[in-house]
């Protein structure tokens, strides 16, 4: 076991989703917020003040990104930039030795994930895609029920994500899908990956054949609507297996997937939660049963930090793997190619 008792973290960048990252890390039990950098000046320092929990006196505030990144305290490093910016500084903080959470996506192109891939291993740091949703324990308990068979053998899942688009968000859809810009790359992994978690095999995520999608363009080439179809191939019975994906930034805000099985069906209400949110997850069964459990509330994002500081602290594999986030991304790049094309898209 390590010496250090807490993992030492760095933000990089002051993006809106430090209003839930940075407490978690503050609050963390295993995690202690040594450093957040900006390139805008004053940026680290407003985004401390507003959303800093308890004493936050010790933590520096870089006006540029790589004297964080070279900061000798930082252990590890979260990443929370522009979409099309986390393989360029991820891989710059795990040249320097740092373990790195990158928000999702980790990277938009295959070519950056593998190089992260490579460049993890060859450093000896810990990586992992942020995908903090996956720590609220109601998706374990999804998966329980799945695994107990409540529902059957699953053939079908739907993915729903989407929120109303502000003024002050108009930065997501300022660029094309293939640069970064959009609902699929915004929101759209989410959707992509509960899906292959919906039809899990060995507790592990799998990948999907084809994808079929259609979107709707903004005068920029982004999408603000998108939908479309996973292919994960038959099942052991050559019966068809489907995940359906709806993504949008032009309806209320949602978050729910449902998993369709031979008995029955099973539902995640609310993927996106607050800490004082009690999720619900529903069911129906063939025989004209019904049930709805509410789980308690718990913080997903803090959740997540705790459990990479401990990989690090304690060196175990996080619970989602570079190749989850590579088959996350191949999807994805096959919706994109699908939208471009019109037609069915293999994944590469």
């Amino acid at each position: 076991m390590t010496a250090f008792k807490k993992l030492k973290w760095g933000i990089l960048g002051a993006a809106r989703v430090n209003e839930r990252l940075l407490p978690a890390i503050m609050t963390a039990a295993n995690a202690e917020l040594v450093a957040i950098a900006s390139r805008r000046p004053g940026a680290a320092q407003a985004t401390l003040d507003k959303y800093a929990v308890g004493d936050a006196s010790r933590v520096r505030c870089y006006d540029d990104l790589t004297s964080l990144i070279h900061d000798p305290e930082v252990q590890a490093i979260y990443c929370p930039m522009a979409n099309e910016e986390h393989a360029e500084w991820a891989l710059q903080a795990i040249a320097a030795g740092k373990h790195c959470l990158i928000e999702k996506p980790m990277a938009i192109r295959l070519n950056d994930l593998d190089a992260i891939a490579e460049a993890a291993s060859h450093h000896q740091v810990k990586v992992m895609e942020g995908f903090m949703y996956r720590f609220h324990p109601q998706h374990a308990r999804l998966q329980a029920m799945l695994d107990s068979g409540l529902i059957g053998d699953v053939l079908s899942a739907r993915a729903s994500f989407s929120f109303l688009m502000q003024p002050a968000r108009l930065y997501r859809v300022n660029r094309r899908m293939a640069d970064g810009g959009g609902a699929m790359w915004d929101i759209g992994p989410y959707a992509v990956h509960a899906l292959r978690w919906c039809f899990a095999k060995n507790g592990q995520p799998v990948a999907p054949l084809t994808a079929l999608a259609q979107a709707k363009l903004n005068e920029h080439g982004a999408d603000t609507v998108c939908s479309g179809v996973l292919d994960f191939g038959p099942d052991h019975q050559g019966r068809a297996r489907f995940g359906h994906f709806d993504v949008s930034f032009e309806r209320s805000r949602k978050s729910e997937y449902e998993i369709i099985g031979t008995k029955g069906w099973l539902k995640c209400q609310a993927a996106w939660v607050f800490e004082n949110d009690q999720p619900l997850i529903s069911w129906g069964l063939d025989d004209g049963s019904f049930g709805e459990e509410r789980m308690a509330a718990s913080n997903h994002f803090g959740l997540e930090i705790a459990h990479f500081s401990d990989c690090v602290l304690n060196d175990r594999p996080p619970l989602l793997s570079l190749q989850d986030a590579r088959q996350n991304g191949q999807a994805i790049s096959a919706v994109l190619h699908s939208v471009a094309s019109g037609g069915l898209c293999p994944l590469i």
